[in-house]
């Protein structure tokens, strides 16, 4: 194993380490009927749609379960960890890979595709490891799968040997975009701040209402 990718992994477990400190700093999960109870003022709108997309937002950031948040960590770090060293190739000899592969598929300016396909891997598989902005690093990384996979198919037609790798990243980076990040990631203690915030500013808002003085009206006595 070279030197380069001993350092890659090293980062991306730290990276994905200081994650989950980031997570366990924050507030805990957020608590049962926070979502249904949650004031309108936070997204405006009606209560219904604003419950509607906080269960949502809850439900694709936030699953429940240790396991399932563990999976889908050791996924977004298998991904990203593993692509990093593709976009590196890609970078290194961008000519090269537009001539080689790009140039198959007559697109045009194939230079500035190959510039593409390099930083979506390669930005793509840290924001994957990281756990930030994963929609849109994983959106990245399916994306170039699915031309790469396309190109291999029109070039080499349907070989398991060829495709397999390929396939293999395609299914995972697709399946971090339909499931999420899972909680241990910077998008999930964003959204879990995000969501408890609204609760926590009406339990503030209740509260300072219960100090406030009454003031009661007290009649003198006329008799006298």
């Amino acid at each position: 194993m070279s030197t380069p990718l001993l350092l890659e992994l090293f980062a991306g477990f730290l990276a994905a380490c200081i994650a989950l400190w980031f997570v366990l700093l924050s507030r805990s999960s957020q608590p049962k009927g926070v979502v249904a109870d949650t004031p309108s003022f936070w997204l405006g709108g009606t209560d219904s749609l604003q419950a509607a997309l906080r269960r949502q937002a809850a439900a694709y950031f936030l699953p429940n379960g240790p396991l399932a948040n563990t999976a889908l960590l050791l996924l977004r770090l298998t991904i990203g960890v593993l692509m990093i060293h593709h976009g590196q190739e890609k970078l290194a000899d961008p000519q090269q890979f537009a001539n080689t592969y790009v140039a198959s598929l007559h697109l045009p300016f194939p230079l500035f595709f190959a510039y593409a396909a390099g930083f979506s891997e390669l930005i793509g598989s840290w924001l994957l490891i990281l756990g930030l902005l994963t929609p849109l690093g994983a959106l990245a990384i399916t994306g170039t799968m699915a031309v790469a996979a396309y190109q291999h198919i029109s070039t080499a037609g349907l070989n398991i040997y060829v495709l397999e790798l390929v396939a293999l990243y395609l299914g995972g980076s697709l399946a971090l975009l339909l499931l999420g990040p899972g909680r241990f990631s910077f998008d999930g203690a964003i959204v879990n701040e995000l969501l408890q915030e609204p609760a926590s500013i009406g339990n503030d808002d209740q509260a300072s209402s219960a100090l406030t003085p009454a003031y009661v009206a007290v009649r003198g006595d006329s008799r006298g």
